[in-house]
Protein backbone atom coordinates (compact mmCIF):
# COMPACT_ATOMS: atom_id res chain seq x y z
CA UNK A 1 0.00 0.00 0.00
CA UNK A 2 2.71 2.56 0.96
CA UNK A 3 3.86 1.72 -3.19
CA UNK A 4 0.44 2.89 -4.23
CA UNK A 5 0.36 5.84 -1.96
CA UNK A 6 3.66 6.74 -3.11
CA UNK A 7 2.73 6.51 -6.85
CA UNK A 8 -0.31 8.77 -6.36
CA UNK A 9 1.48 11.52 -4.90
CA UNK A 10 3.89 11.57 -7.40
CA UNK A 11 1.98 11.04 -10.38
CA UNK A 12 0.35 14.22 -10.99
CA UNK A 13 3.90 15.46 -10.80
CA UNK A 14 5.15 12.52 -13.26
CA UNK A 15 2.10 13.42 -15.97
CA UNK A 16 3.68 16.95 -16.77
CA UNK A 17 6.32 15.24 -17.94
CA UNK A 18 4.32 13.32 -20.10
CA UNK A 19 3.44 16.33 -21.58
CA UNK A 20 7.22 17.26 -22.14
CA UNK A 21 7.83 13.82 -23.69
CA UNK A 22 4.96 14.07 -25.99
CA UNK A 23 6.27 17.67 -27.16
CA UNK A 24 9.94 15.86 -27.53
CA UNK A 25 8.44 13.21 -29.57
CA UNK A 26 5.99 15.58 -32.10
CA UNK A 27 8.63 18.22 -32.67
CA UNK A 28 11.09 15.20 -33.39
CA UNK A 29 8.77 13.85 -35.15
CA UNK A 30 8.00 17.17 -37.35
CA UNK A 31 11.20 18.18 -38.09
CA UNK A 32 12.34 14.70 -39.23
CA UNK A 33 9.19 14.88 -41.35
CA UNK A 34 10.42 18.20 -42.87
CA UNK A 35 13.84 17.29 -43.41
CA UNK A 36 13.39 13.70 -44.29
CA UNK A 37 11.15 13.88 -47.51
CA UNK A 38 13.29 16.43 -49.08
CA UNK A 39 16.30 14.11 -48.52
CA UNK A 40 15.11 11.41 -49.95
CA UNK A 41 13.87 13.03 -53.25
CA UNK A 42 17.78 13.71 -52.98
CA UNK A 43 18.78 10.66 -52.60
CA UNK A 44 16.84 9.02 -55.02
CA UNK A 45 16.23 11.76 -58.08
CA UNK A 46 19.42 13.81 -57.12
CA UNK A 47 22.71 14.33 -58.71
CA UNK A 48 25.50 12.50 -57.49
CA UNK A 49 27.07 15.15 -55.11
CA UNK A 50 23.98 15.73 -53.28
CA UNK A 51 23.35 12.02 -53.00
CA UNK A 52 26.76 12.10 -51.20
CA UNK A 53 26.29 15.03 -49.24
CA UNK A 54 22.56 13.08 -48.04
CA UNK A 55 23.90 9.87 -47.93
CA UNK A 56 26.89 11.02 -45.79
CA UNK A 57 24.28 13.08 -43.05
CA UNK A 58 22.25 9.43 -42.64
CA UNK A 59 25.38 7.81 -42.30
CA UNK A 60 26.59 9.81 -39.51
CA UNK A 61 23.27 9.85 -37.61
CA UNK A 62 22.36 6.52 -37.98
CA UNK A 63 25.78 5.25 -37.11
CA UNK A 64 26.15 7.64 -33.77
CA UNK A 65 24.39 5.96 -30.63
CA UNK A 66 22.29 8.71 -29.51
CA UNK A 67 23.61 9.26 -25.85
CA UNK A 68 26.53 10.43 -27.71
CA UNK A 69 24.76 12.30 -30.07
CA UNK A 70 23.17 14.26 -27.13
CA UNK A 71 26.53 15.11 -25.41
CA UNK A 72 27.95 16.07 -28.32
CA UNK A 73 25.42 18.82 -29.37
CA UNK A 74 24.03 19.95 -26.21
CA UNK A 75 28.41 20.35 -24.80
CA UNK A 76 29.63 21.21 -27.52
CA UNK A 77 28.14 21.94 -31.19
CA UNK A 78 25.79 24.51 -29.68
CA UNK A 79 28.16 25.90 -27.03
CA UNK A 80 30.25 26.45 -30.64
CA UNK A 81 27.80 27.85 -31.94
CA UNK A 82 26.39 30.38 -29.21
CA UNK A 83 23.09 28.88 -29.40
CA UNK A 84 21.56 29.04 -25.84
CA UNK A 85 19.30 25.96 -25.87
CA UNK A 86 17.40 25.08 -22.87
CA UNK A 87 17.28 21.21 -22.55
CA UNK A 88 13.92 20.07 -23.96
CA UNK A 89 14.85 22.19 -27.17
CA UNK A 90 18.29 20.61 -27.35
CA UNK A 91 17.11 17.10 -26.79
CA UNK A 92 14.02 17.88 -29.42
CA UNK A 93 16.55 19.43 -32.00
CA UNK A 94 19.09 16.26 -31.40
CA UNK A 95 16.27 14.32 -31.79
CA UNK A 96 14.98 15.28 -34.68
CA UNK A 97 17.96 15.55 -36.51
CA UNK A 98 18.36 11.89 -36.05
CA UNK A 99 15.04 10.79 -36.95
CA UNK A 100 15.51 12.81 -39.65
CA UNK A 101 18.15 10.30 -41.27
CA UNK A 102 16.02 7.65 -40.21
CA UNK A 103 13.01 9.02 -42.17
CA UNK A 104 14.48 9.87 -45.56
CA UNK A 105 15.72 5.99 -45.86
CA UNK A 106 11.59 5.30 -45.14
CA UNK A 107 10.18 7.67 -47.51
CA UNK A 108 13.24 6.44 -49.76
CA UNK A 109 11.73 2.75 -49.89
CA UNK A 110 8.30 4.52 -50.62
CA UNK A 111 9.50 6.37 -53.27
CA UNK A 112 11.36 3.27 -54.94
CA UNK A 113 8.54 0.77 -54.63
CA UNK A 114 6.54 2.79 -56.49
CA UNK A 115 6.42 2.19 -60.42
CA UNK A 116 8.82 4.08 -62.48
CA UNK A 117 6.82 5.02 -65.13
CA UNK A 118 4.53 6.98 -63.34
CA UNK A 119 7.13 9.94 -63.28
CA UNK A 120 7.70 9.58 -67.11
CA UNK A 121 3.99 9.37 -67.99
CA UNK A 122 3.87 12.97 -65.82
CA UNK A 123 6.30 14.38 -68.45
CA UNK A 124 4.64 13.28 -71.01
CA UNK A 125 1.84 15.06 -70.08
CA UNK A 126 3.44 18.11 -69.96
CA UNK A 127 4.61 18.51 -66.36
CA UNK A 128 8.26 19.03 -65.05
CA UNK A 129 9.80 16.67 -62.68
CA UNK A 130 9.35 18.88 -59.92
CA UNK A 131 5.28 18.70 -60.03
CA UNK A 132 5.15 15.24 -60.84
CA UNK A 133 7.23 14.27 -57.78
CA UNK A 134 5.18 16.69 -55.50
CA UNK A 135 1.88 16.14 -57.04
CA UNK A 136 2.59 12.37 -58.20
CA UNK A 137 5.14 10.54 -56.49
CA UNK A 138 5.25 11.82 -53.01
CA UNK A 139 1.43 11.75 -51.92
CA UNK A 140 1.90 8.06 -52.59
CA UNK A 141 5.06 7.77 -51.03
CA UNK A 142 4.02 9.36 -47.49
CA UNK A 143 1.16 7.33 -47.99
CA UNK A 144 2.94 4.45 -48.15
CA UNK A 145 5.08 5.40 -45.33
CA UNK A 146 2.66 5.61 -42.56
CA UNK A 147 3.23 1.78 -40.96
CA UNK A 148 6.93 2.63 -40.56
CA UNK A 149 6.38 6.06 -39.54
CA UNK A 150 4.62 4.52 -36.75
CA UNK A 151 7.40 2.47 -35.53
CA UNK A 152 9.62 5.38 -36.09
CA UNK A 153 7.26 6.98 -33.69
CA UNK A 154 7.80 4.40 -31.08
CA UNK A 155 11.50 4.78 -31.24
CA UNK A 156 11.09 8.17 -30.74
CA UNK A 157 9.08 7.95 -27.75
CA UNK A 158 11.70 5.54 -26.39
CA UNK A 159 14.68 7.29 -26.98
CA UNK A 160 13.08 10.56 -25.68
CA UNK A 161 13.98 8.95 -22.09
CA UNK A 162 17.91 9.80 -23.07
CA UNK A 163 16.69 13.70 -22.33
CA UNK A 164 17.35 12.66 -18.38
CA UNK A 165 21.31 13.24 -19.16
CA UNK A 166 20.73 16.62 -19.72
CA UNK A 167 18.08 17.21 -17.29
CA UNK A 168 15.21 18.11 -19.34
CA UNK A 169 12.05 17.25 -17.07
CA UNK A 170 10.04 14.03 -19.12
CA UNK A 171 8.63 11.22 -17.69
CA UNK A 172 11.98 9.00 -17.03
CA UNK A 173 13.45 12.83 -15.06
CA UNK A 174 10.87 13.26 -13.13
CA UNK A 175 10.10 9.68 -12.37
CA UNK A 176 14.12 9.43 -11.17
CA UNK A 177 13.23 12.34 -9.82
CA UNK A 178 10.96 11.41 -6.71
CA UNK A 179 12.66 7.40 -7.14
CA UNK A 180 15.52 9.07 -5.49
CA UNK A 181 13.51 10.28 -2.53
CA UNK A 182 11.05 8.01 -1.51
CA UNK A 183 13.43 5.07 -2.21
CA UNK A 184 10.34 3.25 -4.43
CA UNK A 185 12.06 2.72 -7.59
CA UNK A 186 11.00 -0.66 -9.03
CA UNK A 187 6.73 1.10 -7.85
CA UNK A 188 7.50 4.27 -9.68
CA UNK A 189 9.75 2.97 -12.33
CA UNK A 190 6.82 0.34 -13.16
CA UNK A 191 4.59 3.13 -13.51
CA UNK A 192 6.73 5.06 -15.88
CA UNK A 193 6.86 2.18 -17.91
CA UNK A 194 3.19 1.97 -17.87
CA UNK A 195 2.67 5.66 -18.93
CA UNK A 196 5.40 4.98 -21.72
CA UNK A 197 3.44 1.81 -23.00
CA UNK A 198 0.10 3.93 -22.71
CA UNK A 199 1.46 6.99 -24.76
CA UNK A 200 3.12 4.62 -27.37
CA UNK A 201 0.09 2.63 -27.51
CA UNK A 202 -2.31 5.45 -28.25
CA UNK A 203 -0.17 7.01 -30.91
CA UNK A 204 0.14 3.94 -32.95
CA UNK A 205 -3.36 3.29 -32.92
CA UNK A 206 -3.93 6.92 -33.81
CA UNK A 207 -0.88 6.22 -36.95
CA UNK A 208 -3.23 3.34 -37.72
CA UNK A 209 -6.51 5.04 -38.21
CA UNK A 210 -4.71 7.39 -40.47
CA UNK A 211 -3.45 4.66 -42.41
CA UNK A 212 -6.67 3.21 -42.94
CA UNK A 213 -9.15 6.77 -43.87
CA UNK A 214 -6.36 6.99 -47.11
CA UNK A 215 -5.88 3.91 -47.95
CA UNK A 216 -7.37 3.38 -51.24
CA UNK A 217 -9.98 0.43 -51.75
CA UNK A 218 -8.08 -2.49 -54.49
CA UNK A 219 -5.30 -0.44 -54.92
CA UNK A 220 -1.99 -2.86 -53.64
CA UNK A 221 0.11 -0.02 -53.38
Amino acid sequence: MQQLSVIMDALPFILQGAGVSLAIVCFSMGLGLLMGVPMAVGLVYGPAPVRWLIGLYVWFFRGVPILVLMFLFYFGIFDLLDLDLNAISAVSLVLGLTSAAYQSQIFRGAIQSLPQGQLKAARALGMSDRQGIVSIILPQALRLSIPAWSNEYSIILKDSALAYVVGAMDIFTRTHFVASRTYEHLALFINAGVLYFIITLVGVKLLLALEKKVRIPGYTQ
